[in-house]
């Protein structure tokens, strides 16, 4: 599970206008995650082609990410490696959530319980290779250019941002303050009216960014400290610890010294241990395994021109969506890409 410091991060409403000319590096798997949970039929059923391929994260990339570079948002998207070693359990125990909510749903679904069906068909998502291939095929065909991380693809986006090459990251993880991202844009992908699970209630969700700096000094904390809050509330790559909530969190971590002090304090406090050495999580956290990127790099990828023939055939030949809707689409996009090479040009001649 992904660090929930919602309670404790500092976060502001913002629009995407004011995110206009920022560069933005999106956490691929999230944003795919959350377009394959979101974008279903009313018994939970995603989207699908007559061939009975998904495509569900298909439309929700093509049609959220033109609106971004409608509003002169420029996108790069970063899609997770190898796993880490630390991050295999939590792999294991989300397949088998997801396992037995793929038998709910289909149990649900059996029974004409729409509203169960769709809450259980939402947690049986899962991304597979064919997901990801279509996806990066969409992107090369739309002029977005993408990263391979060598690992996490948080850490990745996070530390990209960190050093400048992107103005900030697009995901709905906490994980990403713990690898260090100054600017956290959360519900960029999302905003709008939602119905909450198995309620007949609807509430707006609207895009905001997290600020790390203002965090930590809000917390009082450094860092260092806020990965040990994320270790003790548990993080995709370790448990936390049963019983305790942000506040206590926070106060033993502006108590300890070190990770060692929150490791003793544990035992003596809870009667409890971490299931694994923690010292490997903050390293994890502290200096990840990441790609070097420059900047120079994505700004001359961000404006390539879509390739429109082959993204007509692929959105609607391959995949049956309807033709009218994509061209005029693709031409938005296209007109939209060329328009902002061109400013780019401009600024050569100034």
């Amino acid at each position: 599970m992904a660090v929930n410091l919602s309670k404790l991060a500092i976060k502001k409403k913002i629009s995407l206008e004011e995110l206009k000319d920022n560069i933005v590096a999106i956490d691929a798997y999230n944003t795919i995650f959350q377009f394959l949970s979101i974008i279903r039929q009313s018994d939970g059923t995603p989207l699908m082609d007559s061939h009975g391929n998904v495509t569900s994260h298909l439309s929700g990339l093509f049609y959220r990410s033109i609106e971004l570079i409608q509003n002169d948002i420029k996108l790069v998207y970063v899609f997770d490696g190898i796993p880490s070693m630390l991050k295999q359990k939590t792999i294991e125990a989300r397949m088998r959530r997801r396992n037995e909510a793929l038998k709910a749903w289909q149990t649900a679904k059996e029974a004409g319980e729409l509203e169960e069906a769709r809450a259980h068909a939402q947690a049986s998502t899962r991304i597979d290779k064919n997901i990801v291939d279509s996806a990066k095929a969409l992107l090369e065909m739309m002029g977005i250019p993408y990263i391979n991380a060598p690992s996490e693809g948080e850490a990745q986006a996070s530390q990209m941002a960190k050093r400048g090459v992107v103005d900030a990251v697009v995901s709905q993880d906490y994980d990403t303050l713990l690898f260090g991202a100054p600017r956290v844009l959360r519900n960029i992908n999302i905003s709008g009216k939602r119905k909450l699970p198995r309620k007949n209630v609807y509430i707006t969700v609207e895009p905001e960014e997290v600020n790390l700096d203002e965090t930590l000094k809000q917390l009082g904390v450094n860092q260092k400290q806020l990965i040990w809050i994320g270790i003790l509330l548990g993080t995709d790559f370790n448990d936390g610890i049963k019983g305790v909530g942000p506040k206590t969190a926070l106060k033993m971590a502006k108590s300890a010294r070190s990770i060692s002090d929150i490791k003793e304090y544990v035992k003596s406090k809870y009667n409890t241990e971490f299931e694994l050495d923690i010292k490997e999580v903050e390293q994890l956290f502290l200096d990840p395994e990441v790609s070097e990127i420059e900047r120079e790099y994505i700004l001359n990828e961000v404006d390539e021109q879509p390739n429109q023939t082959e993204l007509v055939r692929f959105m609607c030949d391959e995949h049956d969506f309807s033709r009218d809707r994509i061209e005029k689409y693709v031409g938005i996009l296209d007109s939209k890409k060329g328009s902002a090479k061109q400013r780019g040009l401009n600024a050569w001649f100034k």
